[in-house]
């Protein structure tokens, strides 16, 4: 019964994505461009090393920062990625998924009130997150006459008394856009003249193109004020294995133990050892993922192009976010009609924010061959209309 749940649990809305692919699932013979997922399998050495923890009875909890090779493994690649340096026994926690990270990092900072600032359009979960840690949501858009990038002088414009963090992640999910140098150090700007924590989600860190990656704790006086996300779900096509990780001060990360202690406990033990051998040992699968990645980003960003639907060529991560507005149709109506006339799955660009509205996100971590396919059935799709 309604009574029974509480105020916050109730008003926050289910996941967009979620929501929508229930219907894709009921649909025989469709093509998802939908689901934020790797289609390899995970590398069979990584793999291999999960099984091995089962065959000789590593299957037990591990402490609860992590197996402490995992963490100074973290600690290495992130030196060996940003130039910056972690203790592996004071600044690092092994998660269960970045989703896991992200939650500890909001409960340990926000109180009733605080605001965080979110980059919309952006990944669906992070207001909702925000809501169950009873912080306020302050929404700074980003346009495609923009190219997608800040406007910091909007970004200095949301900045409160209240404000307490700004989530960050590059490359992005939805629209693929990486950041600039310049644009990270303005921030940092922000930030240290406003005393703010910035939550960087950098899941795809390892899925940039022909710009390298930067990262804001690159920047000097940010790793003191930074919590930095991470895991292996799409670098190493090892999402069901459920693991990420998280890198920040010491007394950040040691609240965040604590909720971690009293919650998860650890992450689960066998996925720790498989990571460690996709740290040691997986840098030539990412290699050869990205490789792919790249084919399949070249060829769907042309193809949405050349049907009329103007989309820029994203830097990072694997998702295109064309306009469809020259359809006349929202971006609901493209993704339901698109569903019911040519079984082909696209995410509505409204469920990551007002702005993403006119947009629909396509992910290519599938075949090109399903990618080759799905773009034949949307160009018949607006023919139609």
């Amino acid at each position: 019964m309604k009574k029974y749940i509480s105020d916050i649990a109730d008003s926050i809305p289910p996941s967009g994505i979620r929501k929508f692919f229930e219907i894709v699932h009921s649909t025989p013979g469709c093509i998802s461009l939908g689901v934020g997922e790797p289609d390899f399998v995970t590398p069979w050495k990584i793999s291999d090393q999960g099984i091995y923890a089962i065959k000789d009875g590593y299957t037990h909890y591990t402490s609860n920062r992590g197996l402490p090779k995992l963490c100074r493994l973290i600690s290495e690649n992130i030196q060996s990625s940003s130039g910056i340096s972690y203790n592996p026994e004071k600044e690092i926690i092994v998660t269960v998924g970045v989703s896991q990270a992200l939650d500890l990092a909001l409960r340990a900072l926000i109180n009733p009130g605080d605001e965080v600032i979110i980059i919309e359009p952006c990944y669906v979960s992070y207001a909702s997150n925000i809501s169950l840690v009873y912080g306020t949501t302050v929404r700074v858009p980003v346009f495609k006459d923009e190219g997608f990038q800040i406007n910091i002088e909007r970004l200095k414009k949301a900045v409160t008394s209240k404000t307490k963090a700004v989530i960050l992640n590059y490359p992005s999910n939805p629209t693929g856009i990486n950041i600039s140098p310049e644009i990270l150090k303005e921030i940092s700007e922000i930030a240290v003249s406003n005393d703010l924590v910035i939550l960087s989600d950098e899941i795809y860190s390892s899925i940039s193109y022909e710009e390298v990656h930067h990262s804001i704790i690159s920047i000097p006086g940010m790793k003191e004020r930074t919590v930095y996300l991470n895991g292996f779900s799409k670098s190493h096509a090892m999402t069901g294995w459920r693991l990420g990780y998280t890198a920040g001060p010491e007394n950040i990360i040691s609240a965040m133990l604590k909720i971690h202690q009293y919650t998860a406990l650890c992450a689960p033990s066998i996925a720790q050892y498989a990571a460690i051998e996709a740290l040691e040992n997986g840098d030539r699968d990412v290699d050869k993922m990205k490789a792919e990645y790249t084919g399949r980003r070249n060829f769907i960003a042309a193809r949405f192009n050349e049907i009329g639907l103007p989309c820029p060529v994203p830097s990072g991560a694997f998702y295109v976010f064309p306009d469809i507005t020259p359809t006349g149709l929202t971006s609901e109506e493209f993704a339901l009609k698109l569903l019911e006339k040519q079984t082909v799955a696209v995410v509505p660009g409204n469920v990551f924010g007002e702005c993403g509205e006119g947009h629909v996100r396509c992910s290519y971590a599938t075949s090109i061959e399903n990618i080759k396919e799905a773009m034949i059935r949307i160009e018949n799709f607006t023919k139609s209309l």
